[in-house]
């Protein structure tokens, strides 16, 4: 089986922040990485189900909404996919990132997609766990530069 590109990316080496991970024509995947890798400390499972609802809500009622192709969770739950279409640049997307999670650090309202009937796990969110991490990683992004987007190899 072809090894894929984000697994060989040395996780050892790979800390917190906003990546490019693989450009296939006109579609960038960035890693929103938001927990280091092997470290012990991972996004608890309701948060993660929480910030993924509000993170794809926010981004596709955005602005740029229309060049978001896929907002997903990383099964390793240390943090998760953006796909955008290549046409936003890389400024606009660090941007697009720290807003989105800084959003999420302040949201105090019902959960977009929250329902038994538009969930299929709607009693696992956590919302003040998703604002902690959501803040966490705001620090972490909040001065990120175009030149940090590449992995360090």
């Amino acid at each position: 089986m072809k090894k894929i590109e984000s697994f060989s990316i040395n996780h050892d080496l790979l800390n917190p922040g906003i990546y490019i991970s693989k450009i296939d024509k006109d579609v960038v995947t960035y890693d929103l990485r938001m927990k280091k890798p092997n470290a012990g400390r991972y996004l608890d499972n309701a948060a993660l189900h929480t910030i993924e609802h509000l993170l794809a809500s926010y981004l596709r009622g955005s602005s740029l909404g229309e060049s978001v192709v896929y907002v997903g969770p990383m099964g390793c739950r240390t943090g998760f996919y953006l796909l955008l279409r290549s046409t936003i640049t890389q400024r606009a997307v660090i941007r697009l990132v720290q807003e989105a999670f800084s959003f999420i650090s302040k949201y105090d309202d019902e959960i977009p997609g929250g329902s038994r009937i538009e969930c299929g796990n709607y009693l696992n969110q956590d919302l003040p766990g998703a604002r902690v991490e959501a803040e966490e990683y705001c620090r972490i992004i909040s001065s990120w530069t175009e030149e940090q987007l590449n992995y360090r190899r």
